[in-house]
């Protein structure tokens, strides 16, 4: 089915310590997400497509009015005929819409791609598939980065339009651009840490405010690709500096 997803996010750098302080506290007011099977972490699998020459995250990395990200994201690793699901988001002056569609994975690599529809489309994500088959042909898109974490999400049990999540262990490669292959890459984010991101549709509710104040969390700018991306350049610079010198 399509999923579509209108919303505001918030993110923050948060230490061990400090997740298990807030988890303690949450849980009486929040429950896990259908995910959060065993109660604790799962595993979360993307890849971010872009054009050829990078001009979908070096144009986020600009802090336009108006952005836009394509991604294909499977809840643990995937193989051929597994479903997963197939991502548009666009940020325009904060707020965030999310479109997406389940399919299964080869599917999904024909689509973003190719730019080919599966034979068949059923109605339900038709208008998803066929705004992500335009994305294809416009931008020309290509497989750019395999991006992995681990996450523990949490929905109000009161307002199920407010979510925290927090992600940890973030890795990515730029070589072997298959979910197929596995959970592995280089490290974003350096153990200990978690990213925690904080959606809704309204404001924060008074009691996480206080929360977030008590604890003296601040947000912070932080994207996950856009990490990767420039952690890629500095790398690559380091690379011909050392040719260079060699």
């Amino acid at each position: 089915m399509a999923e579509i997803f209108n919303r505001y996010e918030k993110k923050y750098l948060i230490t061990d310590e400090m997740f298990d302080e807030l988890t303690a506290v949450l849980s009486g007011a929040m429950t896990g997400d259908k995910y959060n099977k065993d109660g604790f972490v799962y595993p979360i699998c993307n890849i971010y497509y872009d054009t050829p020459d990078d001009n979908l995250i070096r144009r986020s990395l600009a802090k336009p009015k108006y952005k836009e990200k394509v991604r294909l994201r499977a809840y643990g690793v995937p193989d051929g005929a597994d479903k997963v699901f197939v991502e548009i988001k666009k940020k325009y002056l904060g707020s965030v819409n999310k479109r997406r569609a389940a399919m299964p994975l080869n599917e999904a690599y024909n689509l973003l791609e190719k730019g080919e529809l599966p034979d068949i489309v059923p109605k339900k994500i038709a208008r998803v598939a066929e705004e992500l088959k335009y994305a294809s042909d416009n931008y020309g898109l290509v497989p750019k980065v395999c991006l992995f974490y681990e996450r523990y999400a949490l929905f109000d049990k009161d307002n199920a339009n407010f979510r925290v999540s927090f992600d940890r262990n973030i890795i990515a490669r730029r070589t072997d651009l298959r979910l197929e292959s596995g959970i592995y890459g280089e490290r974003l984010l350096d153990e200990g840490y978690w990213l925690m991101e904080v959606k809704t549709r309204n404001a924060f509710p008074l009691w996480f405010t206080k929360l977030l104040s008590e604890h003296k969390i601040y947000p912070v700018s932080f994207s996950k690709y856009g990490t990767e991306y420039k952690q890629m350049l500095r790398n690559t610079i380091h690379e011909r500096e050392l040719c260079r010198t060699a």
